[in-house]
């Protein structure tokens, strides 16, 4: 038990964007009528001093957001980046440096920020990727590209600092992309070079149950499609119980369709009372939102996270 892992269950229950290039109308058909131009006029497009005064509406102690995913596109700029991919700044990492304004908004609040990025890195991209030394179809990582987009994750780690409370590292996947621990520990280290203290979850894939899989992990991934499951304790072994999962409505009627997706599958009563008894359990809830290119979100759902913040 660490003083950080205590403080992150102190907050019961935060809030995840998936904040990502291209038109939104993938997910949310015309929820919203603007897609943007360019990733920078996307970027900069963000008041983040309304997202964090509607973050203090809700309640949550806590806000996600990611810097990446897939795409060539990064939330911020990237020297480390430029000079692996080839890009000109401003091109591919956006040229506001959303991250760093968030730090400045959510302080008021005390609203703990945590950052979201990838094993798999510009996979996407068939000019970037082959820099980095992995693009589709996704096989078998390499050191070699690990080292690459270690080195990324490491310039924002330490630029942004103790701000830093968590992070959330996905596609670590241990069967169909060959990670072991000794693949996934720059990323660890690059993490831990800009805060000691955060908390590191490396993602292996949903679930039946909750699992540590990294060994020097202090949180839990616990990604699930749905808020039903509880840890059978606050702790699996040594690491804080999490779970992360989409309060979206799927289009297409699949579990994995609800990820940044507007509506609300569940009432603010029932995620009011599975959070109570997660926390109960002694393990906080993150819960994903749809945000659209301008950072608004879907009013059905912020009505039930100010439902939970309200009465929790």
């Amino acid at each position: 038990m660490s003083k950080a892992q205590d403080a992150f269950l102190a907050r019961r229950f935060g809030v995840f964007n998936h904040y990502l290039y291209g038109n939104p109308s993938d997910r949310a058909e015309d929820l919203f009528s603007r897609a943007p131009l360019n990733w920078n006029e996307s970027v900069d497009s963000v008041d983040v001093k309304d997202l964090a005064r509607r973050l203090h509406e809700t309640g949550a102690g806590y806000y996600f957001i990611t810097l990446m995913q897939g795409s060539r596109f990064m939330l911020g700029p990237n020297a480390a980046y430029d000079e692996i991919a080839g890009t000109k700044p401003g091109t591919a990492c956006s040229r506001r440096d959303l991250v760093a304004e968030l730090i400045d908004a959510l302080a008021p609040y005390d609203i703990d920020l945590c950052l979201y990025y990838t094993g798999d890195g510009p996979h996407i991209d068939q000019e970037i990727g082959p820099k980095f030394g992995y693009v589709d179809p996704r096989g078998q990582v390499t050191m070699d590209f690990v080292e690459k987009w270690a080195a990324v994750l490491k310039e924002y780690a330490v630029r942004y600092g103790s701000a830093i409370k968590a992070w959330w590292i996905d596609g670590c996947y241990a069967k169909a992309f060959g990670y072991t621990p000794t693949l996934l520990k720059p990323y660890y280290d690059a993490c831990k070079a800009g805060n000691p203290d955060c908390l590191v979850a490396m993602n292996n894939g949903v679930k039946d149950d909750f699992e540590k899989y990294y060994p020097d992990e202090e949180l839990t991934c616990g990604e699930f499609n749905d808020f039903v499951a509880l840890p059978k304790s606050r702790f699996i072994d040594g690491a804080q119980s999490h779970i992360l999962a989409p309060l979206g409505v799927s289009k297409d009627g699949s579990e994995w369709g609800r990820w940044r997706r507007p509506g609300a599958r569940r009432s603010g009563a029932y995620m009011l009372d599975y959070v109570r008894r997660a926390n109960q359990a002694g393990m906080p809830v993150t819960i994903d939102i749809f945000v659209d290119h301008q950072g608004r979100w879907d009013e059905a759902q912020f009505n039930v996270l100010k439902y939970i913040g309200d009465h929790l």
